[in-house]
């Protein structure tokens, strides 16, 4: 008798491991030199980059999407080359852009590297509520882990918040 109470349970446990999932490791570029639109990571900042590519070392990762910016492609370069990637570049606005591509993914996993005024958006775009209502100026350390699953009623999403 408990045979056939097993069966059900592996069956719905197999249809959830083939459910379809996505998962978006969103930061904000690190600090810059200096506040113009075209500058480069200062070496704090670089030595940020360095950090998110240590925090990211046993994720597996299979897109790396940054902005037209420097800093961007700055940020996520160190990551990059620890994973053999290439940086994909996005539109930084609108972010729907960006969040249409994603919902596309099966099983697969991306890091995101945005700006201060986009990193909030597209996690809400994604369907999830931030504890933060923006990011401050001066402020880089935050990641954002959207994790989506596919479901009957469309993509699911939760969010971890942390920093690096």
């Amino acid at each position: 008798m408990s045979k056939l109470c097993l069966l059900p349970l592996l069956v719905i446990a197999f249809l959830t491991s083939c459910t379809p999932t996505a998962t978006l490791y969103i930061v904000r570029h690190a600090e810059r030199a200096n506040d113009t639109d075209t500058t480069s990571l200062s070496a704090e900042g670089l030595r940020r980059a360095d950090q998110l590519a240590q925090r990211l070392v046993g994720v597996r990762l299979d897109t790396i999407y940054v902005t037209p910016y420097t800093r961007t492609r700055q940020t996520a370069s160190p990551t990059a080359q620890s994973k053999g990637l290439p940086l994909t570049q996005y539109p930084a606005s609108p972010v729907t852009k960006l969040t249409q591509r994603v919902r596309t993914f099966r099983n697969k996993s991306a890091l995101v590297v945005g700006h201060s005024n986009t990193i909030l958006e597209i996690a809400k775009a994604l369907g999830t509520t931030p504890r933060l209502q923006r990011i401050e100026h001066g402020d880089y350390a935050n990641l954002l882990i959207v994790r989506m699953r596919l479901t009957g009623a469309g993509w699911q999403a939760t969010l971890q918040e942390e920093t690096y």
